[in-house]
């Protein structure tokens, strides 16, 4: 994930505008459920409406896979002026203040009773661990396991799929449904949503420890802009503010496991079925 001459980087910098006004540029993938898709249908395409509603603008977007460099090939590359679900912690951009947590997450078959919430837990010797692969890179969670000596029980799901092919990262979900494994661990807003498209009623889990040396598995998410684009992120950090309550019924509306805040960003209490403690 992760310059141009003075002159465009300064004109990139404004807000563009169109005869109808404000335009607010987005950078998204056209094939990433839950997130974006073309179509509009994932839950960052509506939020970003609900950013530009706050900024009296229309969404343009620019398309744009994420695969590895996805940001310096569009937001840095000045195609757009605003991303969506980028960890609050990237240094590569300027973040907003987050507007969700969530964690990687065990899904397994309901019928199954695994009851598994821990990468330490010895059930884990005898499972076949279905995992995504970004490119020739594993998920986070695996690492751990790969130091318990599981490696051999893990099996691979790609994350991206081939050009147009619908939903790549559901096929890991099939698979705990088809019984082709026994149990995946899976980035929580994956999991979530995609489970809820399924008929075979699964289990939800937050995978244990919070981290594997320094590399963590809950994350805050936030929305980005290029360095030194500061009047822009203000703005949007306000319409996050002014809109956290309408963000937090997206999220539960599309099934994203949320961690639980010590202090919650809204005054309203949420669904505790969306939160995972």
């Amino acid at each position: 994930m992760y310059f141009r001459c003075l002159s465009a980087l300064l004109l990139f910098a404004l807000p563009a505008l169109s005869a109808d006004g404000r335009v607010l540029r987005v950078c998204a993938d056209p094939n990433n459920l839950p997130f974006s898709n073309e179509a509009g249908g994932g839950f960052e395409n509506r939020l970003a409406e609900l950013i530009a509603s706050d900024l009296k603008a229309q969404v343009k977007y620019t398309w744009w896979s994420e695969r590895r460099s996805f940001l310096k090939n569009s937001l840095n590359a000045g195609l757009c002026d605003v991303v969506l679900g980028v960890p609050s912690s990237l240094d590569t951009v300027s973040t907003t203040a987050p507007y969700f947590r969530s964690t990687y997450v065990f899904v397994s078959r309901a019928d199954h009773a695994l009851q598994v919430t821990s990468l330490n837990d010895a059930v884990l010797d005898k499972l076949r661990i279905g995992i995504h692969m970004v490119g020739d890179d594993y998920t986070p969670p695996a690492h751990l396991l790969a130091q318990r000596g599981l490696s051999s029980h893990i099996v691979s799901y790609r994350l991206f799929g081939k050009f147009g092919e619908p939903n790549p990262p559901a096929k890991l979900i099939d698979a705990v449904v088809n019984g082709d494994i026994d149990i995946a661990i899976v980035w929580g807003p994956f999991a979530g949503y995609f489970a809820k498209q399924q008929r075979t009623a699964l289990t939800i889990a937050p995978v244990s420890p919070a981290h594997f040396f320094s590399i963590p598995f809950i994350y805050d998410m936030s929305a980005a802009v290029r360095k030194g684009d500061e009047a822009l992120r203000a703005e949007i950090n306000n319409a996050l503010a002014h809109q956290c309550q309408a963000i937090h019924s997206l999220l539960v509306q599309y099934g994203i496991p949320l961690v639980q805040e010590e202090t919650p960003r809204c005054e309203s209490s949420q669904p505790a079925a969306a939160y995972l403690h």
